[in-house]
């Protein structure tokens, strides 16, 4: 029997729901984006995807949305281009979807950060761990889920806490270290990562997930992340080793920059109930894996 083709809605059809959507449109499942911008629209739909042109942060460009099996909320904040505040385009733009999504939605995934637990000090943290953010995007990623969990869509939601997406185009400070440049970011401290094409296959292995789940008690957190943190330091060794660059070197960033924010909060996220529940299967298991792939031919 042939798998019944779906109708799926990425929010967000950037550097992760476009790996989706791939994925999706390879399965041959019928998908749609929503995106601000006219022209994207129509580089979307030159791939197959489409496009709804509209702001999750603007309730009035939002008409009535069809219905769809699944719906990937994977918006990032565009600090440059963004008029809204970061926690209207998050919590408001959940808020504002889930008003024009329809009841008989099937399965809802937000993609929300590792950012809301703050400062942990460098220990372990998992899903059992309370949030506590530092830094605005985690703040308004929390508020995000806050929002989900109030709406009965949240009953068939999974909320997946990413850390840090790497990948091809997706490494900080390539340039700085081809030239032998001094990075501006402490080399101590914890980073928390998973490659792009495995936080895709963790989408799909949630969407798969959440229809074995027959309890409608969600919103369901998980952590996507390989597991496998690493010291900064040692993280931007590798990526120089790999380029045949000069060993790195680190200056102190400025106090109110974001580096120093991200820097100020040290945790190492378990990915063990991914791995256990979801059954999420990494092609890249930690940093040295992905980066090898990324930069065999750099």
């Amino acid at each position: 029997m042939s798998k019944r083709i779906e109708s799926k809605l990425i929010v967000g059809c950037g550097y992760l729901g476009g790996r989706v959507a791939e994925r999706w449109l390879a399965a041959g499942h019928e998908v749609h984006a929503l995106t601000r911008s006219p022209d994207r629209a129509i580089e979307l739909e030159g791939g197959g995807v489409r496009a709804i042109v509209g702001d999750v942060a603007d309730p009035v460009t939002l008409k009535p949305l069809g219905e769809f099996d699944s719906v990937l909320f994977a918006v990032g904040y565009d600090r440059r281009n963004s008029a809204a505040p970061i926690e209207q385009v998050y919590a408001g733009g959940v808020h504002n979807l889930l008003a024009a999504l329809p009841a008989k939605t099937r399965r809802f995934i937000y993609i929300s950060s590792t950012g809301v637990y703050g400062d942990a000090g460098g220990d372990v943290v998992d899903e059992q761990t309370p949030p506590s953010p530092l830094r605005a995007g985690g703040k308004a990623s929390l508020a995000a889920e806050h929002t989900l969990a109030a709406h009965p869509l949240g009953r068939r939601a999974v909320v997946m806490r990413s850390a840090g997406i790497y990948g091809p185009n997706r490494i900080p400070y390539l340039q700085q270290l081809r030239a032998g440049e001094p990075i501006a970011a402490p080399s101590d401290g914890w980073l928390n990562l998973i490659h792009g094409d495995d936080a895709a296959s963790a989408v799909l292995a949630a969407e798969s997930w959440l229809d074995q789940t027959a309890a409608e008690t969600g919103p369901h957190t998980f952590c996507v992340s390989d597991g496998r943190p690493v010291i900064r330091g040692d993280y931007y060794r590798e990526v120089a080793r790999l380029l045949g660059a000069p060993e790195p070197t680190f200056t102190t960033p400025p106090a109110d920059s974001p580096a120093a924010a991200r820097a100020a909060a040290n945790k190492r996220i378990s990915n063990a109930k991914l791995v256990a529940e979801l059954g999420a299967t990494l092609t890249y298991p930690d940093y040295r894996a992905g980066l090898a792939a990324i930069l065999s031919d750099a």
